[in-house]
């Protein structure tokens, strides 16, 4: 029978068949790591895109234009009916299935071709929606690329330009399809051409090609949709795309492109508008690769994807797409969001923690709830930031809190360091506690020029740095705090800071006087730098500098206020007090680092029933908990241990 949709299997046949590779049999298509659910669904988008593309050849005004095609549209409604009621459950499975039964009866009423077509792209978006599968390339592909994989595989059956008239083309029965069939490519779409010559099509001579790199599929599928276009269709598109705001959002990412077809465009446009859009757009993805997403929009685009994978079985990339749903693009929004509406920040936190918890352990029931309640979530974060997009209020408010936040703990430890050199007679040691920190607001600037100008710092990258700078810091102090308090107890601290202090402060030591500084200065320099970058994007750069000054005022009233007080207190309740501080900052930096390690992968996440303080480190997940009472638990013995080591010493003296 040649009908439309012998026609098409031809042309997919052909897509990926040369002359050598037509006579290799029907092999089984590659293992992937797809789920059955997921397969099934990918087989009934096909038929939605089949019926939407070729029941316009079968009826006409009403009337039956080809008998043949007519009785295949009747077919293939009925297969994809069967099919969605076959489908696993889902809360939207029924309104798929209800779509599809409106587009079998529009069938078998001939009703009109837009009519089936807009019942079968509305099944299908739903069918995408519900079962995700992947609709787009992860990159602009590279259509370079796919014109040489077009001219190997291709060109001998479907011509050099595509037009079905290559030289292995005769004999063969059905002929190939011409690309350049303008009519036919009004209505197909990058996806359709995509997912065919991924799976091929049962009980043809078109063998699924899925030992293809998924690059070159989509690189090859980017290059035959265009085929049926001109350069001078190209150029009209440019001139549309730059001058048209309203269509670069509508096609916001390469999911978009990669779904759109110009018949659905042609509610908004013309349809040679139509064609000069795509035909720039094909030839040119990178150009709305440039607006990629960002914010709550990455978040809710890697939420999906992670959704997939998940699906496809791939927990560990469901886990890396949840992660950068949260640190490319949550986290860079959390300083506005803190600054507007604090408990929701701290809601979708702990709800990414969750989720993340189910993807790891948990069911996929359990994580689409999950990711449900973060998509719901987000709804209510977008509508924060643009009820607040002019407020520059905020900005400040978010500025001056960030880096009071940032700078206190950094300045609690830097003027520990310097009360007790000063105390011990020190002077000389103080330039590398003052070039430690002062080295780290250097550095400081430096990555804000890289994250500025030269490459993107990944949110990974920002809690790992956050995270282990943190745990260090930690450690080094609960050392210090305990040394500290060994003194205070022993009641030695006059004779240890006038004879055992000064000569056991070598080199090495002073060294380590500048990593401490560095450290606690740097963790804190860096975090201050990524978010106030993310403040500046709102565009009150006064208010930011506002805000940043007016934390500065403050911390260095904080720091003369620290100095002074230390200063005229007796060395032996400096001593006690300050190991006291030294040992709950080690707790609170311990409980930082670990959830900031959580929040780039590095440390599992189980959340638990209990409260979420941030200003003590304590985030509600048993790792935090955990780690933060391990640290406790040795204060306090150290503690114990010291007191119980001056008793015993005062007992021998007595």
């Amino acid at each position: 029978m040649r009908s439309s949709f012998s026609w098409t299997l031809a042309l997919l046949a052909g897509l990926l068949s040369g002359p050598a590779l037509a006579q290799t049999p029907a092999a089984a298509p590659a293992a992937t790591t797809t789920a059955p659910e997921a397969t099934d669904a990918r087989q009934l988008w096909q038929l939605l895109d089949y019926v939407a593309v070729d029941y316009g050849g079968a009826v006409e005004n009403g009337q039956i234009a080809s008998e043949g095609e007519y009785a295949e549209m009747l077919d293939f409604s009925a297969n994809a009916l069967q099919q969605a009621g076959a489908l696993p459950a889902h809360a939207d499975k029924a309104r798929v299935t209800a779509l599809v039964g409106q587009l079998r009866a529009a069938v078998q009423a001939k009703a009109s071709a837009d009519e089936v077509a807009q019942l079968a792209h509305q099944a299908a978006q739903l069918l995408v929606a519900a079962y995700p599968m992947p609709v787009s390339p992860a990159k602009a592909p590279d259509i370079k690329k796919g014109s040489q994989l077009f001219q190997q595989i291709c060109a001998s059956c479907h011509g050099a330009s595509g037009g079905g008239d290559g030289p292995a083309a005769q004999g063969l029965d059905p002929q190939p399809i011409a690309f350049s069939d303008a009519q036919r490519a009004n209505a197909r779409s990058l996806m359709a051409l995509y997912q065919v010559t991924s799976q091929g099509v049962e009980g043809t001579s078109m063998v699924a090609f899925g030992a293809l790199p998924d690059d070159d599929r989509w690189a090859l599928a980017y290059f035959v949709g265009g085929l049926s276009y001109n350069d001078e269709l190209r150029a009209t598109g440019k001139a549309l795309w730059q001058s048209d705001a309203g269509l670069r959002a509508r096609f916001a990412d390469l999911a978009a492109l990669s779904t759109t077809t110009a018949q659905s465009l042609t509610p908004a446009m013309p349809i040679e508008q139509a064609r000069a859009v795509l035909a720039y757009l094909r030839a040119n993805p990178e150009v709305v690769s440039e607006g990629k997403a960002s914010g709550v929009a990455l978040s809710r685009q890697r939420l999906a994807q992670s959704l997939v994978a998940l699906k496809a079985g791939d927990r560990n990339q469901a886990m890396k797409l949840a992660l950068s749903a949260y640190l490319d693009g949550f986290e860079p929004l959390e300083p506005t969001i803190a600054a507007r509406n604090k408990a929701l920040m701290t809601q979708v936190e702990s709800a990414m923690v969750q989720y993340r918890a189910t993807v790891a352990s948990g069911t996929l029931q359990q994580a689409e709830a999950a990711a449900g309640q973060l998509q719901t979530m987000f709804d209510q974060v977008e509508a924060e930031l643009n009820a607040g997009a002019s407020d520059a209020t905020a900005t400040f408010v978010g500025a001056l809190t960030i880096l009071l936040r940032e700078g206190l703990e950094a300045l609690l430890i830097v003027i520990g360091m310097v009360a007790l050199l000063r105390k011990a007679g020190r002077q000389d040691a103080l330039r590398y506690v003052h070039a430690g920190w002062s080295s780290a607001l250097v550095a400081g600037g430096l990555t804000w020029a890289a994250a500025t100008y030269l490459v993107e710092i990944s949110g990974a990258s920002r809690e790992v740095t956050e995270g282990l700078g943190s745990v260090v810091a930690a450690l080094v102090l609960l050392s210090v705090g305990l040394w500290m308090h060994s003194k205070s107890s022993a009641g030695r601290w006059q004779s240890y800071l006038s004879e055992k202090l000064s000569a056991s402060m070598g080199q090495g030591s002073m060294w380590g006087l500048f990593a401490l500084a560095f450290i606690s200065v740097y963790r804190e320099v860096f975090e201050t730098v990524l978010f106030f970058s993310a403040l500046a994007s709102d565009g009150h750069h006064a208010a930011l500098l506002g805000g940043g000054l007016a934390a500065v005022a403050i911390l260095a009233v904080i720091a003369l206020v620290l100095l002074r007080t230390s200063a005229r207190m007796p060395v032996g309740r400096f001593f006690s007090a300050t190991s006291i501080l030294v040992a709950v900052l080690a707790v609170v930096l311990m409980g930082k680092g670990v959830s900031s390690l959580q929040e780039a992968g590095w440390v599992s996440a189980t959340p638990l029933a209990a409260p979420r303080i941030e200003l003590l480190g304590m985030f509600p997940t048993v790792e935090t908990m955990l780690a933060q009472a391990l640290v406790l638990a040795l204060v306090v013995f150290g503690f114990a241990y010291n007191r119980a080591a001056a008793r015993k010493a005062l007992g021998v003296q007595k």
